[in-house]
Order: structure tokens, then sequence, then C-alpha cells
């Protein structure tokens, strides 16, 4: 499962499902942290497709009650790095908008958060 699904179950769900998915969530980041290891960024010197996955850490966060910095924080590190560029900075959505988009749309779909 991807990365983006299994966030989808974690701000979806409650419970056990939840915590099921939390934990294989925070394992899939863990993949992608030894992948990055010691390095500035994913394959080198170039910031590559993930940092758009930015935008959603505080709408994973609230939702899945974890930190992101507190479970990975080598992935986290890499995150704030990319988000020093300002090409990056001034082009992703802002973390508090989206989670009040996604709260609209789960009330919309009748889905409690």
């Amino acid at each position: 499962m991807q990365v983006y699904e299994i966030g989808r179950v974690v701000w979806t769900t409650k419970g056990e499902e939840q915590e099921a998915a939390k934990k294989e969530f925070l394992e899939c980041i863990g993949l992608l942290e030894g992948e990055l290891g010691d390095k500035p960024y994913f394959w080198g010197e170039t910031l590559g497709f993930l940092i758009p996955f930015y935008s959603l850490f505080y709408v994973y966060e609230k939702c899945g009650n974890f930190s992101i910095e507190a479970e990975q924080p080598k992935f986290y590190a890499w995150a704030k790095r990319c988000m020093q560029k300002e090409s990056v900075s001034k082009s992703l959505a802002d973390q508090k908008a989206i989670y009040d988009l996604f709260l609209q749309r789960m009330k919309a779909k009748g889905i409690d958060q």
C-alpha cells in the first residue's frame, strides 16, 4: 500500500484500524528515512518528487495523534531542509489550510473528525 493510501486510512478511521494504519504509515516513512540516510535530499542534491507530501504532514499528525518529527526525525529534517528553499516554500499549500479543507470535506461526507 502506498504512503498516500495509508495516510487516507489514518485520516478516515478510528480505534484499532487507525492504530494499524498509523503503524504502517510510520513504517513506510521509516523506509523512506532509511533510503535518505545521511544525504541532504533523496537521490543526492535534488529535491525529488516527495516534497508535496509535506503539505499533508499536519493532517496525518492531527488525525492520527502522532508526530512525524518525533517518530521519524531524519525524514522530518529532510522536509524542513526542502522547505528552506524559497521555490518549495512558496509553491506548497499551507498545512493548516489543507487541514481545514480536509475537515470540511470529511464533514460534507458525514465523517466526524
